[in-house]
């Protein structure tokens, strides 16, 4: 009987471990899922030298954005581009914005993502964070290099 007992503490022991190491774990994964996230971000925004190229470029990027949601775009000016927000979870939300440079030559460029149901409150890791950051990271990285691979060379 004894026995029996210290296996069931040792079994309730082991398997309370294994939950904390498992959170921690999740933990973990979202900290790194995040700072690829951040990049991401910082690698979908480019900066363009003038009109004609900046031109060129924000055209690229609508049907980059088009190309890469699942969503029909709401919005398509000179200053964003946006897609609608899904009805469901874990479908991304694409926004592209463009900004003029001081120089009134120039702009800069930026593709951004997010999913609903990807945070919950005060960004704490929502149900669907690790699909929809996958799906975003992607995105996000390629931007530039469609951009690179479409835009004349000047």
């Amino acid at each position: 009987m004894k026995k029996l007992i210290a296996l069931a503490v040792a079994s309730i022991v082991l398997t309370a471990c294994s939950s904390v190491e498992k959170e921690q774990q999740k933990e973990r994964t979202f900290l790194l899922s995040q700072e690829s996230l951040d990049t991401a971000q910082r690698n979908a925004t480019i900066a363009c030298r003038d009109a004609a190229q900046c031109d060129a470029a924000w055209k690229l990027t609508k049907t980059y954005v088009e190309q890469n949601s699942k969503e029909r775009l709401t919005r398509a000016d000179d200053a964003a581009i946006e897609t609608d927000v899904p009805s469901g979870t874990g479908k991304p939300v694409f926004s592209a914005t463009r900004i003029a440079s001081g120089n009134g030559m120039g702009a800069t460029i930026s593709l951004f993502a997010q999913c609903k149901g990807m945070y919950e409150d005060e960004r704490a890791r929502g149900s669907d964070f690790d699909d929809c950051a996958t799906k975003i990271i992607s995105v996000q990285n390629g931007f530039a290099p469609y951009l690179r691979a479409h835009l004349p060379a000047q």
